[in-house]
């Protein structure tokens, strides 16, 4: 999720201590856990290594300690299952790193962040199959406040559980390091309803909030609180003793939670991570409890005697896709399609502010893989790792032959990379609040390169340079460097949106109008326009004592200059700070707590009364310009300079930051 979600902890702080020195390659060691006795070396079959216990293991090791220690990543555990048996689970690294206690698979706790939703999905299919819950029936029947309708349709759970019920992002309040700050789940979703910004059934826009919309169903259908639920009929039965939803976390599982950091070099454990919607992201849980979850699943819902879910349920749950555009991988019942190599995957990731997971499975072959990283590293580290370790896994171990591309000539290559090039925006985002400030800040750009492939400013390969995707079919492009597959919707030979993997299950990216694409070129302008303005005056009155020049305005002008270069001052100030605001909010997401609502309000309320007042103080001004004997260059700022106010003015009033409250 925003990416995932967390937990608590009441633990007692690590006292004072020296530094952890920054860890090099050899220093990220992996902890002496391990699932088997090692093995004679694997049959290799075709070039292929079986898949083994001992081959796993020397791969792994050979990855993941590098991989960590150039992320600047304290440590991580991972998990291989096979045949409905763990094959493989170690630690790396370290759970704490002033402690240097390395990580244990089964004893210690990480955050799986949005893998957590894998456990809602799985409790809501449980009810399922019992007749209490129906997929495709209006959810305002099972709730005890309302989700209007949009278009006349209400939202389902199947919609829930595809992310195309069409809910706009919730930000506010995702994470917390406070637990006073935990709401009750119910108190949680009826204190705001997100808008509903697509049409139902049609546009992937993952949902935190319809997640926990899911979770608080669960609740009111089988009358235990979301928590004992997920305890009694998951964990219980599958034996997962050191997991949990619960925040706070208890005492005896709290004891064995890795810290989590920023960066393995900073040597500074975070404080633990609290969110109100719980069922979106905040379960803690060992390496080797996620495995037995992974087996379930593996085996359709059985793990030895257990069984959380009747086998025709679980098909349903993996098979049953929403697709998204053209070939891509569509999302299931709450799983991610990621099919590889011809191998059928389904999958989860997750993220915390300092946590960063994944879990991926190939039904088809009886295999699972876990990683679960406690730092946030350097770069965009977690990501790539991820990526890699799944990558790396399938080809070594589950290869393929991909499928034959039939490609288009370079004329349609190059025409149909000018129609796909433009800016977007993404399904996933907030619009009818003051965060959707967002949306004109960070753009989407699709650009069409010389040679006819594309390259999209979201889409950086391991090195930070954009990746290339070259056409193979009509509208659907490849990655040069991978199998990744990037594809577009065209109506009358015009690309009004498109999708990439492994975005494809979760969002889409929608076509900007020429004024969208122009609202963030003009609103910097208009912010210069007034800065210079607001520059000015300081600098001409220090010219002019400088110089012993008089100020050669007098009377209604000189009272029009002055007033509009306060307005400058006043309505900078208002847009500046929401701006600065809003940048800082998504640089640290502890500022979208409770604690920031009174700064929001103040801010909303300061620029309703200064935005239309700049505006109206910067039209007369031009009028009275315009009629007057000043100088050219002085009419021509006056007008720039009205234009800019009354372009901030719409900018407050169509992203919401004129206003009053603190929802978004």
């Amino acid at each position: 999720m925003i990416a995932g979600i967390l937990g608590l902890a009441l633990a007692r702080p690590a006292l004072a201590q020296v530094p952890a020195q920054p860890l090099q390659p050899d220093a990220v060691e992996a902890s002496p856990v391990a699932t088997a006795p090692a093995q004679e070396p694997p049959p290799v079959v075709d070039g292929v290594p079986a898949l083994t216990q001992a081959d796993a293991e020397a791969w792994l090791d050979g990855f993941m300690p590098y991989a960590l220690a150039a992320g600047d990543i304290a440590g991580a555990v991972v998990v291989v299952v096979k045949d409905g048996q763990v094959l493989l689970q170690k630690g790396y690294g370290y759970a704490d790193l002033a402690k240097r206690t390395p990580v244990d698979p089964a004893e210690t706790l990480f955050r799986p962040g949005s893998v957590s939703k894998l456990f809602t999905w799985t409790a809501v299919m449980q009810l399922v199959e019992q007749g209490k819950l129906d997929l495709d029936a209006d959810v305002n029947q099972y709730l005890d406040f309302e989700i209007p309708a949009r278009d006349g349709k209400p939202a389902t759970l199947r919609q829930i559980m595809t992310h195309t019920a069409g809910f706009e992002e919730q930000i506010r309040a995702l994470i917390t390091a406070k637990d006073s700050e935990i709401t009750p789940l119910g108190e949680a979703l009826k204190r705001w309803v997100p808008e509903r910004i697509h049409e139902p059934g049609t546009t992937p826009a993952y949902s935190n909030y319809a997640t926990a919309v899911a979770g608080y169903i669960v609740e009111r259908v089988s009358g235990e609180s979301f928590d004992d639920y997920v305890e009694r009929h998951i964990f219980q039965p599958l034996g997962m003793a050191h997991s949990s939803f619960r925040q706070p976390l208890p005492p005896e599982l709290l004891a064995k939670m890795s810290k989590g950091y920023s960066k393995a070099s900073d040597g500074e454990p975070k404080d633990y991570e609290f969110i109100s919607l719980a069922p979106a992201g905040s379960l803690a849980s060992t390496g080797a409890d996620m495995a037995r979850f992974m087996i379930a699943h593996l085996q359709n819902g059985a793990y030895g005697d257990a069984r959380i879910l009747r086998e025709d349920t679980a098909r349903t749950m993996h098979t049953t896709g929403q697709a998204s555009i053209g070939p891509l991988n569509r999302m299931m019942l709450g799983f991610y399609e990621t099919s590889v190599n011809g191998h059928r995957a389904i999958a989860h990731g997750g993220d915390t502010q300092w946590f960063h997971s994944d879990l991926q499975l190939f039904p088809d072959d009886g295999v699972g893989i876990f990683v679960s990283m406690n730092s946030s590293g350097r770069d965009g580290a977690t990501g790539h790792i991820r990526n890699a370790l799944a990558r790396g896994f399938a080809d070594r171990y589950l290869p393929g032959e991909p499928e034959a591309a039939g490609g288009v000539s370079k004329e349609d290559a190059k025409l149909h990379a000018q129609q796909i090039a433009g800016s977007y925006t993404s399904s996933r985002r907030p619009e009818s609040n003051f965060m959707s400030l967002v949306n004109l800040m960070g753009p989407v750009k699709v650009v069409a390169n010389e040679d006819g492939t594309i390259s999209v400013t979201l889409a950086l390969g391991a090195g930070g340079a954009p990746k290339k995707w070259r056409e193979v079919a009509p509208y659907v492009w490849q990655d040069t460097t991978s199998t990744d597959r990037l594809a577009a919707d065209v109506v009358d030979g015009r690309v009004t949106r498109f999708t990439m993997e492994p975005y494809a299950p979760i969002m889409v990216f929608q076509r900007l109008s020429a004024w969208q694409a122009l609202a963030m070129p003009l609103l910097a302008a208009s912010l210069v326009i007034l800065l210079l303005t607001v520059l000015a005056w300081p600098v001409s009155a220090l010219v002019r004592r400088y110089y012993g020049a008089p100020y050669r305005l007098a009377g209604l002008d000189a009272r029009a200059h002055r007033l509009v270069r306060i307005a400058a001052l006043l309505v900078l100030v208002a847009m500046g700070a929401m701006l600065a605001l809003v940048v800082s909010m998504l640089a640290n997401l502890a500022l979208t707590s409770p604690d920031t609502d009174g700064l929001i309000i103040a801010l909303r309320l300061f620029a309703m009364v200064v935005l239309p007042l700049g505006a109206a103080v910067a039209a007369w001004n031009a009028w009275h310009v315009l009629r007057g004997r000043r100088r050219i260059l002085a009419k021509l700022w006056a007008v720039l300079l009205a234009l800019a106010f009354l372009f901030l003015l719409w900018i407050g009033f169509a992203n919401h930051v004129i206003g009053f409250g603190a929802n978004y």
